[in-house]
């Protein structure tokens, strides 16, 4: 109950500071989360997301615009570290459970001469994941260049490792990530990926 009410009453005060413009007033936000941004403009939290305890939402660079974006119903869970440099975004009603990093950028390590520390970050590059996706416990989603999007009403298994896209409508695990499972159309089913090769294999 208190802890309600925390969070109601900060996600007023930021609103009226003037710090997280982009808070709509039908989201909620847990009074623990951390927020940074460069500039106010940086993160867009929609109606009905909610943003659990203990999370970090990032955003870097000399952008006066959104490029954290947490459409309508997502549910981002604890501990979550969400990095954006260039654009992330989380699609209407994805939900990420606990302990799971998604960054659009990596530290640059290149100069050997530099400590990393003292290198920044590199270029990086995009991350979509599309509406209705279930990000499992401690996945990470990290992307150094080009745009890695997640297909629709995909799931990422716990402790899954995606350096690449997505195909919508599969299961994906592992490290690096791979696509084990996928929704077929014909069976109306989520068959194994291996018995879609066979079911392929045949038609030709």
């Amino acid at each position: 109950m208190i802890g309600r009410v925390l969070s109601k009453t900060r996600a007023v005060w930021v609103r009226a500071s003037g710090r997280l413009p982009g808070l709509d007033a039908g989201a909620s936000i847990h009074y623990s989360v951390d927020v940074t941004q460069e500039s106010c403009r940086q993160i867009a939290i929609e109606r009905g997301a909610i943003i659990a305890r203990h999370a970090w939402l990032n955003a870097l660079g000399p952008a006066d615009e959104p490029v954290l974006m947490i459409r309508r119903g997502a549910a981002i869970g604890r501990n979550n570290v969400i990095s954006a440099k260039n654009r992330i975004e989380i699609g209407a009603d994805v939900v990420t459970a606990p302990q799971v990093l998604i960054m659009d950028h990596g530290h640059a390590f290149e100069d050997i001469n530099v400590p990393i520390l003292r290198q920044g970050v590199n270029a990086g590059g995009t991350i979509v994941i599309e509406p209705g996706c279930w990000i499992g416990f401690g996945a990470v989603i990290v992307s150094n260049k080009g745009e890695l999007r997640i297909g629709r009403n995909s799931v990422v298994g716990a402790n899954a490792v995606v350096t690449s896209s997505v195909p919508e409508y599969s299961v994906v695990v592992g490290s690096p990530a791979r696509v084990v499972r996928q929704y077929s159309p014909e069976t109306e089913r989520w068959e194994r990926v291996s018995a879609l090769a066979e079911a392929e294999s045949r038609k030709a």
